[in-house]
């Protein structure tokens, strides 16, 4: 059966999406191909997902036309100058390389259709949330094929590049600001009584379907809040302590810091 997407990458986010596209039935561990210079590295992708591993980018390059770029920023331009890779017109290129702009990578593939994501933390267990940008010349068909790749592993959302500053806020760091909430309330129900394996289920699935109640209830979040806040209940107690203390507004500052780091690094 022919290859119909290569990684450049076989680190934790590349190996999340092919565990992925696995589970979801996209494609066939035969179908997928990817490429790692650690040979602990190509033997564990293998004997975890049963794909064709290769060295070089360059060995992946002429099986497939759809291309996952899946390396560290810092290099990305090494692949192009020194492991002879190549891809022209017929290639869609993706790329999750943070801060990478797409006119930074037009001018190592000129020709290719290129799409820029910012995945986060959570496709590990294929529930991420990711911001997608797709250059001028990608089709319908690309269109598809992007999204067939990100719905395998959560959520996505087309944005225009400008915008994908504001997703590595909202979604790509998010997750560790959400991941201390949790640890927080875990905290909390030791310090009155559960042992912390209880309160860590709990804390959790409360995490889990929260995000559920926004994404499926049709309320927005201040009809959710008030659902809660029984008028003299319990949680309307909490609600006035995280209103005294700014618990919105410290969120908001944390996505400004790392929206303006995100603009740092594109400039880098």
């Amino acid at each position: 059966m022919a290859v119909k997407i290569g990684f450049v990458g076989a680190g934790r986010m590349a190996g999340a999406m092919i565990r992925g596209l696995i589970a979801k039935n996209v494609y066939g561990p035969d179908e997928i191909v990817a490429c790692a210079p650690s040979k602990e590295t190509r033997d564990r992708m293998t004997q975890q997902t049963g794909i064709r591993m290769f060295e070089k980018a360059s060995d992946i390059a002429g099986l497939t036309d759809v291309i996952v770029i899946a390396v560290k920023p810092k290099k990305i331009a090494s692949l192009f100058t020194e492991e002879g890779l190549e891809l022209g017109k017929g290639h869609l290129v993706v790329s999750i390389a943070a801060g990478v702009k797409i006119k930074t990578l037009k001018t190592y593939v000129p020709d290719a259709r290129i799409v820029r994501v910012m995945p986060n933390h959570c496709c590990m267990v294929l529930e991420g949330a990711a911001g997608y940008v797709m250059d001028k010349n990608c089709t319908d068909a690309d269109r598809e094929t992007v999204k067939k790749i990100l719905q395998a592993i959560g959520l996505a959302e087309e944005v225009g590049e400008e915008d994908l500053d504001a997703v590595t806020g909202v979604c790509g760091s998010s997750p560790a600001f959400l991941y201390l909430a949790a640890q927080a309330l875990i905290e909390a129900g030791v310090k009155h009584g559960l042992d912390k394996s209880q309160a860590t289920v709990l804390a959790a699935q409360s995490l889990v379907g929260a995000g559920k109640m926004i994404l499926e209830s049709g309320m927005d979040t201040e009809q959710l809040i008030d659902g809660v806040c029984s008028p003299g209940g319990t949680t309307i107690e909490g609600m006035k302590v995280l209103r005294e203390e700014g618990f919105d507004k410290i969120l908001i500052r944390c996505v400004d810091a790392t929206v303006k780091r995100s603009a740092e690094m594109g400039k880098e």
